[in-house]
């Protein structure tokens, strides 16, 4: 069995100065991010940390994902339900197969970047550098991926202006956003930014996409649940005063420019996660438990001789 860990987990004083760990230190490996795939050499995942955990894990595998199995060490808590006090016992149930999976689906997303050529003053067929001119050069074209668990994010960046974008669904145009931005959430990020921005919680058996918008310059402009089929795409409106900044569960964030795209499907790569008991009961006990959901003070009953001077 070969085990890989982060480099800064080995390089970990902590660790490494720790006796006990010189022996097994030598079975581990390690990677570099964005450098080595070891996608394919992978069959188990396991996190210690806390959500962030899981969407760096998740976005190592921009194809098909082993089970993964989430022990809570971090904050919040929402997508790791395993406590890391009985590891032992709980990981080996799983390795004989003694659990239940949730597919959380993920967001497939090219970003379609066009850089246009600088044009420069040509004059008698020389350009200001005092080089001969040559014949008009084309845009070029970027393309980008992503696999996204949490959301895709598209704000108003630095800029003190409203976002202004437009957003197709299936090629069509169905409204355009003018306010700090817009959320695109699988059903797994619906309990995270976009819960913040309003939007209703969706169970991550639910095969759908939910368009959330952020800050909106409209009364009645209310976060929308999509089928998980469609195609939606989001570029600057022509008349956008500024430019926008887009972001992938957090991370990798740039600037959209006009001309530029951001297509969104439905991924067929999910996350595998394994559950503490089973889908249904970790979600709603995650609700309870870091969102506090529906939680209030409850009325006392009423005694028999208060239910009868009510009928009175």
């Amino acid at each position: 069995m070969i085990v890989y860990v982060e480099k800064k987990v080995l390089e970990d004083p902590a660790i490494s100065n720790d006796e006990s760990f010189g022996p097994v230190k030598k079975k581990f490996c390690t990677f570099r991010e964005d450098y080595d795939d070891i996608s394919n050499q992978i069959d188990f995942i396991i996190c210690l940390g806390g959500d962030g955990t899981l969407l760096y894990a998740s976005s190592l595998f921009q194809a098909s994902v082993p089970p993964v199995m989430a022990f809570h060490l971090g904050s919040l808590g929402f997508l790791t339900p395993f406590n890391f006090d009985n590891f032992q016992t709980q990981v080996t149930q799983v390795i004989e197969g003694n659990a239940a999976l949730v597919l959380r689906s993920r967001l497939k997303v090219k970003v379609t970047k066009v850089y246009k050529e600088q044009k420069s003053v040509v004059q008698n067929g020389v350009k200001e550098n005092g080089l001969l001119a040559g014949k008009p050069g084309k845009d070029s074209v970027k393309q980008t991926k992503y696999q996204v668990l949490n959301e895709v994010v598209v704000d108003r960046g630095p800029s003190s202006y409203l976002s202004n974008v437009d957003v197709f669904l299936d090629g069509h145009l169905i409204t355009t956003v003018q306010g700090d931005g817009v959320i695109v959430s699988t059903p797994t990020g619906s309990t995270a930014y976009a819960a913040a921005a309003g939007a209703s919680m969706i169970h991550p058996n639910v095969p759908a996409i939910m368009i959330t918008p952020i800050c909106p310059h409209s009364l009645s402009f209310r976060p929308i649940v999509v089928p998980a089929g469609v195609e939606l795409k989001i570029m600057l409106s022509p008349d956008a005063r500024n430019t926008a900044w887009v972001s992938f569960d957090g991370r990798k964030r740039q600037e959209v420019c006009h001309g530029d795209s951001i297509s969104i499907t439905t991924s067929c790569y999910p996350v595998p996660s394994i559950c503490f008991r089973d889908p249904v009961n970790d979600w709603f006990d995650s609700l309870a438990g870091c969102l506090h959901w529906n939680v209030r003070k409850k009325q006392n009953h009423f005694t028999a001789e208060e239910d009868e001077e009510e009928e009175f």
